[in-house]
């Protein structure tokens, strides 16, 4: 998938740093108060409990330990945009090192809380310029946490639509990053001016080939909620029924992304 050529977004590295914290900590909370039958409900991640899943948000964090454990490439060579891309192509690993570690993590309130006092001693010793060798490139360390916004959030939401109840929080700024990202990813997939994508408050993007829109209200325009957004760029929800519940609104010859989407697969 090509780089786009417009410029890329630029992302706090502070505010993401805390962003990412601070969802790792709401989710920290929840996994404490799981009991033994909650772990073992089933979720919508192909045939993962709760257990599972939960393992999993943890891995998705220790992959900046493993990241840093590694010697640092030279020179960056992809845009974090691009990461979004990269993801499928590790699912089948994935899939089965989160069986296994699922199944050798027996107390996760106890793997979670290591890797929430590691994550920050690393943060404190490497600066976010600091390259890491990731599945999708090289990536500074502080673009590489613009992407683990995006596994909090999606995941977080799994968490909270396999445990009724739970309603772990979202953190502001994470749905702030994951939202930017991936509207950013689809501008990538579909570059072009034809239709404007919006997602409020966080994220205007113009995408799709086309007759470039310039002044006035454009002619093909999608808007929906953060979420609803997240959900459609994972697979989590389908472009039809989206529009079919109102949950997206979709104006334009241009405006049907059904075709476009999922971007993580």
């Amino acid at each position: 998938m090509p780089p786009s050529r417009k410029r890329p977004r630029a992302y706090d590295p502070a505010r993401t740093r805390a962003a990412v914290l601070a969802q790792f900590g709401h989710v920290r909370e929840a996994v404490d108060g799981l009991r033994a039958e909650q772990l073992d409900r089933p979720t919508r991640l192909g045939g993962w409990s709760v257990r599972e899943l939960v393992a999993h948000l943890g891995m998705a964090l220790t992959a900046v330990h493993r990241a840093l454990e590694r010697p640092a490439p030279p020179k960056p060579d992809v845009q974090v945009v691009e990461w979004a891309f990269a993801t499928a192509a590790s699912a089948a690993a994935i899939d089965d090192s989160t069986r296994a570690l699922a199944a050798g993590r027996p107390d996760l309130g106890a793997y979670l809380a290591d890797i929430d006092t590691t994550l920050r001693a690393l943060l404190a010793a490497h600066p976010g310029g600091r390259l890491l060798q990731t599945a999708a490139g090289a990536l500074p360390l502080d673009d590489y946490l613009v992407t683990r916004t995006v596994e909090l959030v999606v995941h977080t939401d799994d968490l909270n639509a396999a445990v009724p109840g739970l309603d772990v929080p979202l953190d502001r700024q994470a749905l702030a990053a994951a939202t930017r990202l991936l509207a950013d990813a689809l501008a990538v997939k579909a570059p072009g001016g034809a239709t404007e994508v919006r997602v409020p408050p966080y994220a205007v993007v113009q995408c799709v080939e086309g007759p470039r829109h310039t002044r006035g209200t454009p002619p093909n325009v999608v808007e929906t909620d953060p979420l609803t957004w997240i959900r459609l760029a994972t697979g989590r929800l389908a472009w039809t029924d989206a529009v079919a519940e109102a949950k997206v609104s979709a104006s334009g010859e241009r405006a049907g992304l059904g075709e476009l989407l999922p971007l993580l697969a």
